[in-house]
């Protein structure tokens, strides 16, 4: 089997561009042997061109992984005026889209660069000032060429993201998105817990999920085996492996998808992620009304869903409908194996 090739996220090469841009502009050259940290740890560099002083162009390579964004100009422009105090402010500039609706990662107003990559622009920007003894304000604007018409082929305008694509990223590589290699490493991932002698297995969809677990029980990411989207092969592989009890971890974003019988949650399966959860509000015999039911079949995200939710006081009980769904589908597809649930999302943790 052909390896596939790592790529390198969108948040990573405007980091990079950033930071060359700012080297071109505060130390008057880029050098050689520039790169940036990945939060992976594995370090990213790449060719580029600096048409102007404090201008880097970087072209955005996703490796092996069908990405829309592969090959576009994702472009970084520094400017710096002294001051007593640094600060280093990130802007969405041409093709980079503007958040409209709440939920998202960015506040309403905002850029779509995710806090990831504007904590990676910041971190390298800043190493540059220093190295430059440069005290003062430095503003980054990020672009991306051709990203308004990039940005209708992804979910964008659906979540209220308009004028462009996002800068994202959690790890700052891309993890090639062969259907077949990413099971045959699910299936490789689980072996080796079994070889080792674990009675118990502990799977989580992502890297949020990863990131959840260690920030609030303060267990380690390797513990976990990370099913991505394709939840029914990796339970099944768990079954077929001998396990008896699991913990399945996941956003709600996620999760949700296998209350509505999804055997793989990517969103080019289709979504329904509202409709479930509105169903769910419906059945839990919550006091709320018709027009609680519309707005939140009617949300954007299932962050927003929840804080909602939460907020009318029936999270509570809409997820004791979603986790009894769940475990409904779960059980039909490996009657044998004891699941336990941790459902989250970003703002309300822990909510089932």
């Amino acid at each position: 089997m052909k390896k596939l090739r790592y790529g390198f996220t969108t948040g990573s090469a405007a980091a990079f561009a950033a930071k060359a841009a700012a080297c071109d502009l505060l130390l008057g050259f880029i050098p050689k042997d520039i790169s940036v940290m990945t939060p992976k740890q594995i370090p990213y560099s790449t060719s580029y061109k600096n048409p102007a002083r404090g201008l880097v162009e970087v072209i955005k390579d996703a490796g092996d992984d069908p990405d829309v964004t592969n090959g576009m100009t994702i472009r970084a422009v520094v400017k710096a005026t002294p001051s007593d105090d640094l600060s280093v402010t990130i802007e969405g500039g041409k093709g980079i889209g503007r958040v409209t609706k709440p939920g998202l990662d960015q506040p309403v107003g905002e850029a779509a660069i995710n806090h990831v990559p504007r904590q990676m622009i910041t971190e390298n920007v800043t190493e540059v000032c220093r190295a430059a003894d440069f005290r003062g304000k430095v503003t980054v604007t990020v672009e991306a060429d051709g990203g308004e018409e990039i940005a209708e082929k992804t979910f964008n305008p659906r979540l209220g993201i308009v004028g462009g694509i996002s800068i994202l990223g959690t790890t700052g590589i891309v993890e090639p998105m062969s259907d077949a290699a990413l099971v045959d490493t699910i299936r490789v991932e689980i072996h080796q817990k079994k070889v080792l002698g674990e009675k118990r297995l502990l799977l989580a969809f992502g890297n949020y999920g990863q990131e959840f677990l260690l920030k609030d029980y303060g267990v380690d990411l390797d513990a976990a085996v990370k099913c991505s989207n394709f939840i029914k092969d990796a339970l099944t592989i768990v079954e077929d492996e001998g396990f008896r009890e699991i913990l399945l971890v996941g956003h709600l974003g996620k999760i949700v998808k296998v209350a509505g019988g999804f055997s793989n949650t990517h969103s080019k399966y289709g979504d329904c992620r509202m409709e479930i959860l509105t169903s769910a509000l419906l059945q839990s015999g919550a006091d709320c009304t018709i027009d609680d039911a519309r707005r939140l079949a009617g949300m954007n995200t299932t962050e927003e869903a929840a804080d909602f939710l939460a907020e009318k006081g029936f999270l509570k009980d809409t997820m004791a409908v979603i986790r009894e769904k769940i475990l409904d589908t779960i059980g039909r597809w490996i009657p044998e194996v004891k699941v336990s649930l941790m459902i989250y999302t970003i703002n309300q943790r822990l909510i089932g």
